[in-house]
């Protein structure tokens, strides 16, 4: 009888944290902001019990003196004026979200001590057992399950729209999306991009919001590389993928090389200036452009390397009243040249798994029949 009880409240925990993300409930996340930065969830806020310094000073405490004497100075460095100061941020976010929970690592001292905190100033808040580890670990498991589901695998030449198209499939998971980064040397933002931890969490709460009803249901992704930017597909994905039919969007050069011209030139070059400013925005989208491309130097050879960083630097220098056709200079041969050929060897290597190929309306039309 007890394993039978325990089984049914592991059960109903489990059920909990899925509820936790398909209804996007309220987070209010109570670590420190160093552990915020490292690993979060999207609907996560981050009012710390502690800050980087605290946390440093008690975890030190502890290890020297023990849990008694750490939670003592814990006590002591939020008490005063610091305590009624998040303690206030505490109580907004819970008037502001009445069905949100509170968590911290483990779910332990820190999430008690404000569930106690907000309890004593007549606020009842529930708190996430087993905190922010319980929470990552069902988050993880969520990906051997996507690897389970028959998967589709969305190809196409560089500029050929192919994450735009996603967005027309709801059985769809982005990876760019989650990995905030568009998977080629010029993929980066202006902001960073997704951790590891991060680009894990944000795919498995893409999954569990599309409410996907059996393991039977085809799954679309684009198709990708082991890594996406600087972080790393899971392995059980990667092997499912390398199994997943293909199909081919096939777009014209024209279409795609104006594609590129817009998504990393343009509108890059609007997103620096509007974050940092004309001046520094400039200088940063300059420095976009020549890491991107010094980054794959090796791939292009010198002679190439050298003729396309010559035409790169001459559009820069030539960018006059938001003139930027000439990046096409070296847009073009940097598509024709070395883009297309990498991509139609790889897609060579795929050819037995290719069931469709298709303009971008005729591919959306045959992912939404599938």
């Amino acid at each position: 009888m007890v394993v039978s009880i325990e089984k049914d409240q592991k059960e109903h925990q489990q059920l909990n944290y899925q509820q936790i993300f398909t209804e996007k409930k309220p987070l209010l996340d109570l670590r420190a902001p160093v552990e915020f930065a490292q690993g979060a969830f999207s609907q996560a806020i981050n009012y710390p019990l502690m800050n980087d310094d605290e946390r440093a000073q008690v975890g030190t405490c502890y290890k020297q003196q023990g849990q008694a004497a750490a939670i003592k100075l814990g006590h002591q460095l939020v008490s005063g004026h610091t305590k009624e100061q998040r303690l206030a941020q505490w109580i907004g976010f819970c008037e502001h979200n009445p069905e949100g929970v509170i968590y911290c690592f483990r779910g332990g001292l820190r999430s008690q001590t404000v569930q106690q905190w907000l309890k004593d100033c007549g606020i009842e808040y529930s708190i996430v057992q087993g905190g922010y580890k319980a929470l990552r670990g069902f988050l993880l498991k969520q990906i051997d399950n996507i690897a389970k589901h028959p998967l589709v695998l969305l190809a196409g030449n560089t500029g050929s729209g192919k994450t735009t198209l996603l967005a027309h499939c709801p059985n769809s998971l982005d990876l760019e999306g989650a990995a905030h980064h568009r998977g080629s040397s010029f993929g980066s933002f202006v902001d960073p991009q997704s951790t590891q931890i991060n680009f894990e969490n944000r795919l498995t709460e893409q999954y569990l919001s599309r409410k996907f009803s059996s393991v039977e249901q085809n799954i679309v992704l684009e198709d990708e590389g082991r890594l996406i930017g600087n972080v790393h597909l899971p392995f059980s994905l990667v092997a499912a993928m390398e199994n997943a039919d293909v199909v081919v969007v096939e777009q014209c050069f024209e279409h795609r090389i104006e594609r590129l011209l817009a998504e990393y030139v343009i509108e890059m070059f609007t997103q620096f200036c509007q974050q940092k400013g004309i001046e520094q925005g400039t200088i940063g989208f300059s420095d976009y452009l020549t890491q991107g491309l010094y980054r794959i130097r090796k791939r292009l050879g010198s002679q190439r390397y050298i003729a396309l960083s010559t035409a790169m630097k001459q559009a820069l220098s030539s960018q006059i009243d938001d003139n930027m056709r000439g990046h096409l200079n070296w847009l073009a041969p940097l598509l024709t040249h070395y883009y297309d050929p990498m991509y139609q060897y790889q897609l060579t290597q795929k050819q037995q798994r290719i069931v469709f190929r298709g303009d971008p309306q005729q591919c959306i039309d045959y992912l939404q029949s599938i």
